[in-house]
């Protein structure tokens, strides 16, 4: 896989080692068990996969190589190039400005744009609309353009089924960059409609058999579906495409109901007329993480620490995995370890953040057992800075180079 040119603080000299181990003795990615750092008092279980994946490293390496080319332009970003704060605050601090929030605010206006003016795109990609607008201001939308590929993936494929005369289901939260871009591309070709979960998509499979009138789909999808969406005819032939943070295990589920639902009212003969099998849309870096979380919970720890910027859906995903077996502490970065018994953290539920009191678990008759993973949009010398302040409150600790020891060694 090809390796990017990304700025070497985003590096560590702890979790990057490990990863590296990883990558020589388990290079097809077949072991999803976790590494484990042991210092003795307290051992950390570190995912098998985690961290910048391809389409975030080939987003870095095209803005900073795009700030080095442009020294003397104004740089514009159209929104967060990733969802991690200190990724684009560093870009903030290096000059350049923001165009609009990630939920779609505006923050300059577009006629503040001359000829002159680069504009970078985010990884998640921009709409059919956006990219007009800045033809129209004199700006390639194409020339710096950190689009993920397996976003791009996803676009081509709902192109060609829309071609094909499909309508284009996208499993995705309606108002994230990602989806919005995907629905806009998608709808140039196709009917589009949107689902976010099993639930919504359990009721457009009712109205797909008869179960729900028809004419509700208009109010129960109601700003999720492309204009002119005609239900007589636009769901008769049906395609699934995702927003590639979302679990793969979900979008699959999703695709399954759909595909049975089709099944039933046309028949198995007739199944491949009116169902596309789109499973090559999903994106392999988040299915990698959230098999190596799964991996991670089997560790029976004490705890885990998820790290990531609070609007990053891949990183959410991964904490309601861990949920489900432990306590989770979701944190942007070690800041928000207050003390050894207070830490801030955020509530994927609420969208709030909070501080929980007597967080640190502490055991006279063993280690504490800690998980540690990120999301694919945070660098892994935030973990480090994490692993290393957690560490601070277990006095007696083995160092850092005696742990890594074992694993530079296979460097």
């Amino acid at each position: 896989m090809k390796k990017f040119d990304i700025p070497i603080y985003y590096r560590s000299p702890v979790i990057s080692v490990v990863k590296e181990a990883r990558k020589i003795t388990d290079p097809r990615k077949k072991d999803y068990s976790p590494s484990v750092l042991d210092f003795g008092p307290v051992r950390f279980f570190i995912a098998r996969h985690f961290g910048f994946c391809y389409g975030v490293e080939n987003a870095i390496e095209i803005a900073y190589k795009t700030l080095e080319e442009n020294g003397s332009k104004q740089v514009y970003l159209l929104s967060e190039m990733i969802h991690n704060p200190k990724v684009n605050e560093d870009l903030r601090n290096r000059g350049v400005k923001f165009l609009r929030e990630h939920n779609g605010k505006q923050l300059i206006s577009w006629d503040k744009l001359t000829i002159d003016d680069v504009v970078i795109v985010p990884a998640f990609g921009t709409t059919v609309e956006i990219q007009q607008i800045l033809k129209e201001h004199g700006i390639n939308p194409y020339k710096y353009d950190t689009t993920c590929p397996f976003v791009e993936k996803v676009w081509n494929r709902a192109e060609y089924l829309g071609r094909k005369g499909y309508t284009i289901i996208v499993h995705g939260k309606y108002n994230h960059e990602e989806t919005i871009a995907t629905f806009s591309h998608s709808r140039q070709n196709s009917p589009t409609v949107i689902v976010r979960n099993i639930d919504e998509t359990r009721k457009l499979c009712q109205i797909i058999s008869g179960e729900i009138p028809k004419d509700r789909f208009y109010e129960l999808f109601d700003g999720k579906y492309s204009f002119g969406f005609n239900v007589d005819n636009d769901l008769n032939r049906v395609g699934v495409v995702n927003q590639t943070t979302m679990l793969a295990t979900e979008t699959q589920t999703i695709a399954d109901l759909i595909y049975k639902t089709m099944q039933e009212k046309y028949g198995k003969e007739n199944i491949k007329v009116h169902f596309a099998d789109t499973s090559d849309t999903l994106c392999y870096a988040t299915y990698d993480n959230q098999q190596a979380t799964l991996g991670l919970i089997e560790s029976h720890a004490d705890f885990a620490i998820v790290v990531g910027g609070y609007n990053s859906s891949n990183t959410s995903h991964i904490v309601e995995l861990c949920e489900e077996k432990l306590p989770v502490y979701f944190i942007s970065g070690a800041e928000k370890i207050i003390s050894g018994s207070e830490i801030s953290h955020y509530d994927i539920h609420s969208h709030t953040e909070k501080t929980t009191s007597n967080w640190l678990i502490k055991h006279s008759n063993r280690p504490t057992n800690i998980i540690l993973t990120s999301g694919a949009s945070c660098p892994d010398a935030i973990l480090d800075e994490v692993l290393q302040e957690i560490l601070g409150f277990f006095p007696g600790s083995a160092g850092i180079e005696e742990v890594l020891l074992p694993f530079k060694n296979l460097n």
